[in-house]
């Protein structure tokens, strides 16, 4: 029953749509109808800007953080990664808004700062080095989870090394989208860095 309550809050707590919320209310602007649509980060760097892009992009690591230290916090038995899941899975199909949300990257990153804060660190240090030198946000992603599961293999949590390779899989299905625009050269680069 322990575990239901957990998941079912995690759930709750990735659903809230970041970016949706931010841009109407900062903004009178509903982020679905603009840029690629989605409900990312990357889509509110985008369409409503760096303040706001910054603003979503904590929050969305923060809910899975938040829900991964709830099963820390109880002291339960269950990994907290798994229920870290959850909110993974409440960002990308949010119940709060038609079950369509961001790519998942932001909120792993949190579920990883809730329970493994130095890989965190490291995961954020690749991300950056990755986005300078290619431009490519979802490429950066992907070659992030790449390295992160790499980097786990040292911590000798199996639990660990199964949702990073769990996540980074779902990332790059994602991104597959994009991954064809990066081929085609039609996909959109950072100008900021």
């Amino acid at each position: 029953m322990e575990f239901v309550l957990f998941a079912i809050i995690a759930y709750l707590l990735g659903s809230i749509p970041s970016a949706l919320l931010v841009g109407k209310i900062a903004f009178n602007k509903d982020i679905r109808e603009h840029g690629s649509g989605n409900l990312g980060a990357t889509n509110a760097f985008r369409v409503l800007g760096m303040k706001a892009g910054i603003i979503v992009t904590l929050s969305d690591i923060l809910k899975g953080t938040a829900a991964t230290v709830i099963p820390i916090l109880f002291d339960a038995s269950v990994h907290p990664l798994i229920i870290g899941l959850f909110a993974v899975i409440g960002h990308t199909y949010p119940i709060f808004a038609k079950f369509k949300g961001g790519k998942a990257v932001a909120t792993s990153a949190g579920i990883i700062l809730g329970s493994f804060p130095l890989l965190f660190v490291i995961m954020i240090m690749t991300f950056l080095l990755s986005l300078y030198l290619s431009k490519y946000v979802s490429l950066s992603s992907i070659i992030t989870g790449a390295v992160t599961i790499l980097i786990s293999l040292f911590y000798k949590d199996i639990v660990l090394i199964i949702i990073i390779s769990l996540l980074t899989l779902f990332v790059i299905y994602r991104h597959k989208e994009n991954l064809k625009r990066i081929k085609n050269g039609t996909e959109p680069k950072i100008t900021w860095m």
